[in-house]
């Protein structure tokens, strides 16, 4: 079974253990029902994200480097098209607003948790230093029931690892999975509350590291929920181009104040202490 099914077994059971003693046998009977009705709703992911790693407005010189870490979202899976993916428009972003051309390497990988963060970075070119790194990840560490302290912890090393590197790292926190409306209730609500919880102790750690974070469920979460069917792929989990194109155009604020290219970021932008 793939990675990228948000309702894996592994979420119910981490709901569960979140309840304590109080549910019984018939409400896990329930959640488990719902769990496989949702693994037939929601698609399998297809193929591969488009490679979109080039540089991006040659013509402006002075080269930034922008290095894109993490899970299936950071890789873009869902774009159709290169240009849609969630590294292209950030780096056409950052070109537009630095009138600097932007190379972009994308690290990450579909399926990927946080443990696996470290392993990317070992994939790069030796000697390579991007300017600015943006990290998304969380939502398999929920469905796959790691436990938060853990999933924080490989976050806050690969965090280090970048800026003893000299990179200025920005963290999209796990995006809520309650915006799945496939997934139905109570099984919707019990994802987003360990999602949501994930995300707060991913953005106190990284704050405390001097890093940047932002809060992806309020910053582009509402666009998901309102308007589903336009921002989610055909695989009804992955963002599709729009979703794509709305969630850089979210994230671009604290990536430029990361590189001092700007000063002010807005509501769900969180700049270290």
């Amino acid at each position: 079974m793939s990675k990228q099914r948000v309702v894996v077994g592994g979420v119910v059971v981490g709901a569960l253990s979140g309840l304590g003693g109080g549910l019984v046998y018939g409400g896990k009977r329930l959640l488990e029902r719902q769990a496989a009705v949702a693994r037939n709703l929601i698609g399998q992911p297809f193929g591969e994200p488009p490679k979109a790693d080039k540089v991006y407005k040659k013509r402006y010189g002075q080269k930034l480097d922008l290095l894109i870490v993490g899970d299936s979202i950071a890789a873009g899976l869902g774009a159709e098209l290169p240009s849609d993916t969630l590294g292209a428009r950030l780096a056409k972003g950052i070109a537009k607003r630095s009138r600097r051309a932007v190379r972009l390497r994308t690290a990450a990988v579909v399926g990927a948790e946080s443990s696996m963060l470290a392993g990317q970075l070992d994939g790069l070119p030796k000697n390579y230093r991007a300017d600015v790194a943006v990290i998304i990840v969380g939502g398999n560490d929920v469905t796959h029931r790691v436990p938060v302290d853990e999933a924080v912890r490989d976050l806050v090393a690969v965090v280090r690892r970048l800026q003893d590197a000299g990179t200025a790292v920005v963290v999209g926190t796990c995006p809520d999975l309650g915006a799945l409306k496939p997934v139905p209730q109570p099984l919707r609500t019990l994802g987003s509350a360990a999602s949501r919880q994930l995300a707060a102790a991913q953005k106190k750690a990284v704050l405390e590291l001097g890093a940047r974070a932002i809060t992806l469920h309020d910053v582009v979460g509402h666009f998901f929920i309102t308007d589903p069917e336009e921002m989610f792929s055909l695989d009804r989990f992955h963002p599709s181009g729009l979703g794509y194109r709305r969630t850089a155009k979210a994230i671009l604020p604290s990536v430029l104040a990361a590189l001092g290219i700007a000063d002010h970021v807005p509501f769900g932008h969180h700049a270290p202490a």
